[in-house]
């Protein structure tokens, strides 16, 4: 039996963002950056590569280690983390995996022979003179590859504009020759950044990082992470170097925009930066994207959501949920983890309270996440559940706690039932005085808690 799939795709201890999903073959293949679990800083770990079958997409195999972190000559003593890569399949038929350090602004390669094997170094981007690619006087510093082969050309896509800097202008185009390395055609704007974006269509969305780059038909789709960070937007263009159009945002990771079940810029997350792309399987496209956990910005977890590509070409925002890449809802029976959550907000509908999810034990453990620092008023939402004869909802939770848990399947509906909770130091499940009936049908579930702090690791449907 096919397993069901989630969001967070891949284990609840494992943190790669700025995913980069491709199909190779008959299975899908993710490669991003690696967080740790309480890590200090972005992207601490070494490359690795996890896939799954096109036609099971909630069975996740971890690959292994692609590329450690001291394989680059500039890093033998792993100083410097490994920023977002890409991939891309070269003229002959070799994977090559694109990265920058955090600490330099050159663009390194590597090869491998199969697309999740051990890449080897293989140099720096450079100019036929041999300068590197962002040393060149006027050359804007390299930042998150993202790379595209057609024939023998490889376009790749650079850049990072922060506020206030006029030094960097946008998202560069750089094409490479048929050795993947030397540049063809020297860099060209195909995108503004925050300080260049006035009176064009990319603005109040201007490029800030992220670049990625996919075709669909003949038309290119430039993805991006964009000023206001939390979304990940597109540009069209049927040209790869220039012509590129704002088209709309593709997520947003606290669903701001989102008005279908809420108010559009009623923020339902933990926001924070965001990196992906977009994908094909099985004839369904898919953005991926992450999320922000622990409080932090430094251990982030990959999600994805189905997207529809328009005949026209456009592609409407994504709704956050908690079932992602499974096609459809989740079956609406049994226990399931609140890791799972895809909204978590406190009373005033701000993503930013203390709430988070969290994991016992250290970066690698095992450990099943949950959410903690739950306090009064503190709202945990999972979507979307396909409901038939649910005759009783239950929680299992842990900590100093005294109240209720409200149950609603929206998150300003009417209480359905109320668990009482209270205090104790090991998981407990909790159920409601009165059995709590969900109707049947296809419903989102939220969890409002109304007392002292606590600890939510499951809940149940019965």
């Amino acid at each position: 039996m096919k397993k069901q799939a989630f969001n967070p795709y891949l284990p609840s201890w494992e943190y790669i963002p700025d995913g980069e999903p491709y199909v190779f073959g008959d299975r899908v293949y993710v490669y991003g950056s690696h967080d740790f679990y309480n890590g200090y800083v972005f992207c601490m770990g070494d490359y690795v590569c996890w896939s799954a079958p096109v036609d099971d997409l909630g069975d996740w195999r971890y690959e292994g280690v692609i590329y450690p972190k001291t394989s680059d000559p500039l890093n033998p003593d792993g100083r410097m983390c490994l920023y977002a890569p890409d991939v891309t399949v070269g003229p002959d038929g070799r994977y090559y995996l694109y990265y920058v350090l955090d600490k330099v602004s050159v663009v390194s390669v590597a090869v491998c022979d199969t697309p999740a094997g051990r890449y080897e170094f293989l140099g720096y981007v450079h100019y036929p003179d041999g300068t590197l690619l962002g040393e060149r006087e006027g050359d804007e510093p390299q930042f998150d590859p993202g790379v595209l082969t057609e024939g023998g050309r490889t376009y790749l896509y650079t850049g990072f504009c922060g506020q206030g800097d006029r030094s960097r202008t946008g998202a560069q185009a750089t094409v490479l020759g048929e050795d993947m390395l030397t540049v063809a055609e020297a860099p060209v704007i195909i995108a503004p950044g925050c300080m260049y974006a006035q009176g064009t269509g990319f603005e109040g969305h201007a490029f800030f990082e992220a670049p990625s780059i996919r075709k669909i038909g003949d038309t290119y789709y430039f993805i991006y992470s964009s000023q206001v960070m939390h979304e990940l937007c597109y540009a069209v263009s049927k040209s790869p170097r220039e012509g590129f159009q704002y088209g709309g945002v593709l997520v947003s990771n606290g669903d701001i925009g989102i008005s279908s079940y809420k108010p559009a810029q009623m923020n339902v997350g933990n926001i924070g930066n965001d990196h992906g792309s977009i994908v094909e399987i099985n004839g369904e496209w898919y953005i991926f994207y992450h999320r922000q956990t622990n409080g932090t910005w430094f251990s982030r977890q990959g999600c994805a959501e189905r997207i529809e590509v328009l005949p026209d070409g456009r592609i409407p925002q994504a709704e956050m949920t908690s079932c992602g890449l499974n096609g459809g809802p989740l079956a609406g029976k049994g226990e399931y983890p609140a890791y799972l959550a895809c909204n978590l907000f406190n009373r005033n509908g701000d993503g930013f309270g203390n709430a988070r999810i969290v994991q016992d034990g250290r970066d690698g453990d095992r450990e099943i996440g949950y959410v903690a620092g739950i306090c009064d008023g503190v709202t945990v939402g999972f979507k979307y559940f396909d409901c038939k004869d649910v005759r009783d909802v239950a929680v299992t939770a842990r900590g100093y706690m005294h109240g209720r848990v409200e149950v609603r399947t929206a998150w300003d509906g009417p209480v359905l039932g109320e668990i009482p909770v209270e205090s104790w130091n090991i998981w407990h499940t909790f159920r409601a005085e009165q059995p709590i009936a969900i109707p049947d049908g296809v419903h989102a579930l939220y969890f409002t808690f109304r007392g002292s702090g606590a600890h939510l690791k499951s809940f149940t449907l019965l």
